[in-house]
């Protein structure tokens, strides 16, 4: 099917009445992006996080009046009109969108042992501990600096025989690393139900047994559960947030692995483990760290 995208530069304050009149005028779906390379690190609780300069996308069947659908633009944002750069139409080549993002998606080795292998693409090394993944609408790929970085610490780490619990699992990689590493069992937990899908579809494809990985909502995870190994890739504030429960789910003498946040919120999200834990340096990768420590009780 061919497609045409409208192209308009807006600001914050005119995103939003953009946004809806390119859906009422008839958009397929609406995208906005970066226009200034301005970094956004992690939102507040409740915000939707926005650039100052966005270039918002808009796609279209090809099949529609152009002129018609620019003085229907021009009409809804009279008022905005002088505060716009021109709007811009392109073709789009005709593609398989649901599948163009797979091209970004290559293996990637993490620490010594470890390769993350897209589940299209053949294992580079037949020899590693190979972990074929498809994301689905989860996050983790491998590629991010947090998740690369709990890979790599979990790749150094003696989890034979372990129960390892991935805190915010996504698409369950770090889980199931650790099962392919050696763990014994994996419980696997995401307020999100496609993360807990995605975290057993990619189990099934890495020949994982359903009994040695266990996927629940926050609010179904039994009291008694505890792991040797508690691993929490999220974001800092709630990382803060769900301290006495990762806490809790640790065994005395368990280790903990925590990321999702920046090298300045290192301290802060710390401090509320720092009673039961001692924790080792972090580790650092494009701004990003990744804590490692052991309960002491």
């Amino acid at each position: 099917m061919q497609w045409l995208q409208l192209i308009i530069s807006a600001t914050r304050e005119t995103s939003s009445s953009i946004e809806v009149a390119l859906l009422d005028c008839g958009a397929v779906s609406v995208t906005l992006e970066d226009a200034a390379d301005q970094p956004i690190f992690e939102p507040g609780v409740g915000e939707t996080p926005l650039w100052d300069n966005c270039q918002i996308k808009a796609l279209f069947d090809a099949t529609i009046d152009t002129a018609h659908i620019t003085s229907q633009m021009e009409g809804k944002l009279q008022s905005l009109i002088p505060q716009l750069a021109a709007f811009r139409w392109e073709q789009l080549e005709d593609k398989d969108w649901s599948q163009e993002w797979k091209k970004y998606f290559s293996p990637v080795k993490c620490g010594d042992r470890l390769w993350i292998c897209p589940s299209w693409i053949e294992p580079p090394d037949a020899n590693g501990i190979n972990l074929s993944l498809d994301p689905g609408l989860a996050f983790g790929t491998g590629s991010h600096p947090t998740t690369h970085l709990c890979l790599r610490w979990l790749d150094k780490q003696d989890l034979v025989g372990q129960t390892v619990i991935d805190y915010g699992c996504g698409s369950g990689i770090l889980g199931i690393a650790a099962l392919l590493l050696g763990a014994d069992k994996v419980i696997a937990v995401d307020n999100d139900p496609q993360a807990l899908l995605a975290t057993r579809d990619n189990a099934e494809r890495n020949n994982i047994p359903s009994e040695r990985l266990i996927t629940y909502l926050p609010d179904q995870l039994p009291d008694n559960i505890c792991a040797e190994t508690m691993v929490a890739n999220i974001l800092a504030a709630p990382l803060i947030e769900l301290a006495p429960r990762l806490i809790a789910h640790t065994s005395a003498g368990g280790q903990l692995c925590l990321s999702g946040l920046l090298e300045h919120q290192i301290d802060a999200v710390s401090l509320p483990y720092s009673e039961d834990f001692v924790f080792s340096e972090p580790a650092l990768e494009s701004e990003w760290a990744q804590l490692a420590a052991r309960k002491n009780r």
